[in-house]
């Protein structure tokens, strides 16, 4: 079955997570995506390896679906590569700072020069225009400036934590993946391509605008409160008779059927639990509340009894019983993978979205170091010869 990008052809020239899933997720729906990659294979990679020749498990995910090019774009040889793979693509994709993408001729102005209506998705840390746009950036870099490292902390002044899993990327992945699709929307119309940035600085700054906005406007000068919600309660993970658990309760209907539950119904006309806000600011008397009612049950016993009253509540798990988790294996998010070397298939995530007419498709593992090299140069028009010649020079 052909997705709905069937004919988008895509150059992945990117790192890690931003540019990567960003190329995923339009090789998903059946866009060509060549990851092109240095010849001695790209830092991620080898993050968290796997395998014997140490391919690891960000890679896997980050590149399945994808054809692989090893290539030396610094050469004149390599660029000529490059110039060649523009003029059949719709779509460049580079998460690299904008010297480096300057330097590789990957700007969007030399690849104009090459394909006029071409399509660059530029992803970096901070964005263009500012006075810490040649800066590089991971992450943590915007979860630490955005404030979100500082309300994760268990108070003003205790050590704040970076969260171990990479919103910031997936967030920006999916903006610049969002901001692609429109471009391609646009050159349909207009015959024009064009130039999308995505920061992930702007993303960190995006899911924390909330808080922003309550600062600007108020001067509130919030402190953290570790797991605990300021600005409605009970929202916290409490200790169960075997285990953790969250609970939020939002919302004036939720508020009511929880105090129902705990026996405290005049805990319903109290002054100091009138809505979402002022339950925040006295959420630590709630949260005791919450927690003597938890330490009497097990997790399951609680997120039954919670789930019967229509409050929100999930368990804290470790990898492993995520994994196990039923309506994780009932729900198929992953999809077992093979790849050279591993001594069982790798749980593969799909995109997490269902499209009833046109789904998406994890159809290939991600590619060995350079698979494809030989195909995608022969499709170039690279004879046998030229392709060897290129080997040779260490070029590919």
């Amino acid at each position: 079955m052909q997705g709905v990008l069937s004919g988008v052809r895509v150059l992945d020239f990117g790192r890690y997570i931003a540019g990567p899933y960003c190329a995923a997720l339009l090789a998903e729906y059946g866009a060509d995506v060549i990851r092109i990659e240095k010849r001695s294979g790209g830092e991620d990679r080898f993050q968290a390896p796997l395998t014997e020749t140490q391919e690891g498990a960000l890679f896997l995910q980050m590149n399945r679906n994808k054809r692989g090019l090893t290539l030396d774009p610094m050469t004149p040889e390599g660029q000529e590569v490059v110039a060649r793979l523009v003029r059949t693509a719709d779509v460049v994709i580079a998460n690299l700072p904008p010297q480096t993408l300057a330097a590789m001729k990957l700007d969007y102005e030399s690849l104009k020069a090459i394909r006029p209506d071409i399509i660059l998705t530029h992803v970096t840390a901070y964005g263009r225009g500012g006075p810490y746009s040649d800066r590089v950036g991971f992450d943590g870099i915007g979860q630490v400036m955005s404030g979100a490292a500082y309300m994760t902390s268990e108070g003003d002044g205790e050590k704040p934590y970076r969260f171990q899993a990479a919103w910031v990327d997936f967030g920006t992945a999916l903006h610049s993946a969002y901001g692609t699709l429109l471009a391609l929307m646009a050159r349909a119309q207009s015959g024009k391509g064009q130039l999308v940035e995505g920061a992930l600085l702007g993303t960190a700054l995006t899911t924390t605008n909330a808080t922003l906005i309550e600062q600007a406007v108020l001067n509130i000068n919030r402190t953290p409160t570790g797991n605990r919600g300021q600005t409605a309660a009970p929202v916290d993970i409490f200790r169960t008779r075997d285990g953790w658990i969250l609970v939020q309760v939002i919302g004036q209907p939720l508020y009511k059927r929880w105090a129902q539950l705990m026996g405290e119904s005049e805990w319903l006309t109290d002054p100091r639990f009138r809505d979402d806000i002022s339950r925040g600011e006295h959420g630590e008397l709630i949260s005791e509340r919450m927690s003597r009612w938890c330490a009497e049950r097990t997790s399951a016993e609680a997120i039954e009894i919670l789930g019967a009253s229509m409050i929100p509540a999930g368990p804290v798990l470790k990898p492993q019983q995520t994994l196990d988790d039923p309506h994780v294996q009932a729900m198929g998010f992953f999809q077992p993978m093979d790849f050279p070397g591993l001594p069982k298939p790798a749980p593969v995530a799909r995109v997490p979205l269902r499209l009833s007419e046109t789904p998406g498709d994890l159809r290939t593992r991600a590619p060995v170091l350079g698979e494809h090299t030989d195909a995608i140069l022969t499709e170039l028009g690279y004879d046998a010869a030229a392709i060897a010649s290129l080997r040779a020079r260490k070029i590919i």
